[in-house]
């Protein structure tokens, strides 16, 4: 009933017909497609045509032709209309079992092939008609990464938040793959900012060249999979006279925290980066403020020796928080007498949620006040463990650490959201 056509990619350079070569127009009443697709198939004369825009005409259109008997829609698409392509919004709508599906090679798949590389390992993130932010962010934490582009989310935007992290990334920008007119570009991130970009871009890869290829062969695609454990103990961190995050506190504050692929968390007063480095090492980007160059530099010790990417920032927060992007979720883990204004000027920009840890009973209220007053739903606990210590004798007590507020505020409506 509705023929589904991958074209415009294929294996080699100038095929912009590629899959269109078996489609028999026989019967076809109507073709659906970009402007771009349509001409480059050449319906005969007799077959109505429909240029894609919005989605839902369309669809709507395809509808009509079905229920009026009017014979079978040819559909055209580009590369693999089943990854991040109409086939779901079809299969919706009329069910799989109406959908011949004939698809070319995706065009992430070319992209990697055109820049000599595997692709078994890269995040792969789309950022047509979607939050940019998504797609800079998943750049921003892996090593490899492919954004199929759109309006306003081009290589441009792209590199313009990219060359702003300050994070070792090279862009290869693939343009109008398969067609006459491809055009594959490696660049830095600002040299894409400073370009204008025509609609034709496909696919940008944002790479760490130094990263680029694994180790060793894998057994599942995609980026590499989370940590098995977090909440890790204090010695995995450099850090300065005790001065970390406990990992009891830690646990906590990453489950009120959740970070996830897609993601930006700040870690404000990050001391050794603890927190920042848990966030980046289960694939969220992250960025740590610390105030003090000795901190700054452990944060990025710290990083390197977990393998994962951070974006330190040297300054005194609240003001050099004006210059970072909007954060999904905050920790604020230090701030001294400037701790209200940190926690209000986090919960003012944050997303999702903002989860503070404190020792001092007295700046309790002030804190859940900074929360409500930035519109967050403010909870907490203290939070008391005792660690088993040995003894002499092969035995062991317990020694009670100190106790440690943790408070948070919950953006309403976030609760359990997905990206």
């Amino acid at each position: 009933m509705i023929t589904v056509v991958g074209t415009g990619t294929g294996t080699g350079t100038g095929t912009g017909a590629c899959g269109l070569g078996a489609l028999s127009w026989r019967g076809v009443r109507l073709a659906v497609g970009a402007r771009r697709h349509l001409d480059a198939a050449a319906p005969p004369p007799g077959v109505r045509r429909v240029v894609l825009g919005p989605l839902a005409p369309a669809l709507d259109a395809v509808e009509r032709q079905l229920s009026e008997g009017g014979g079978p829609v040819v559909v055209l698409a580009s590369g693999d209309p089943g990854f991040f392509g109409i086939v779901r919004s079809l299969a919706q709508r009329f069910g799989p079992e109406a959908l011949d599906v004939r698809p070319t090679a995706p065009s992430v798949a070319v992209a990697f092939a055109r820049a000599g590389l595997p692709w078994d390992d890269a995040a792969v993130v789309s950022a047509h008609g979607r939050d940019p932010r998504t797609a800079v962010n998943v750049c921003r934490a892996h090593p490899k990464t492919a954004v199929l582009t759109g309006p306003g989310a081009g290589p441009a935007e792209l590199g313009a938040a990219l060359a702003a992290a300050g994070l070792p990334r090279t862009l290869v920008v693939a343009s109008a793959l398969g067609t006459a007119d491809e055009r594959v570009e490696r660049l830095s991130p600002a040299e894409a900012a400073a370009r204008t970009w025509p609609d034709e871009v496909s696919v940008v890869l944002c790479l760490d060249t130094s990263r680029a290829l694994a180790d060793a062969p894998r057994a599942l695609a995609g980026p590499r999979r989370p940590p098995a454990g977090w909440a890790l103990p204090e010695d995995a961190f450099a850090h300065r006279d005790s001065m970390i995050t406990k990992y009891e506190v830690r646990a906590l504050a990453l489950a009120r925290l959740g970070p996830r692929p897609g993601d930006l968390v700040w870690d404000v007063g990050a001391g050794s980066g603890s927190v920042a480095v848990e966030c980046a090492r289960l694939g969220a980007a992250a960025v740590a403020v610390e105030r003090t160059a000795d901190g700054a530099e452990r944060c990025r010790a710290n990083a390197a020796a977990h393998g994962v990417d951070l974006q330190t920032v040297h300054g005194t927060a609240p003001g050099v928080l004006a210059e970072l992007p909007e954060p999904d979720a905050v920790f604020v883990g230090g701030g001294g007498r400037e701790l209200e204004a940190i926690v209000s000027a986090c919960a003012l920009r944050a997303r999702r949620t903002v989860v503070v840890t404190l020792a001092a009973l007295d700046r309790v209220p002030a804190v859940r006040a900074a929360l409500g007053a930035a519109g967050l739903a403010a909870d907490g606990v203290l939070l008391q463990s005792s660690r088993l210590a040995p003894l002499p004798g092969e035995v062991v007590r317990l020694a009670a650490g100190n106790p440690v507020f943790v408070l948070w505020g919950t953006r309403p409506g976030t609760e359990g959201a997905s990206s």
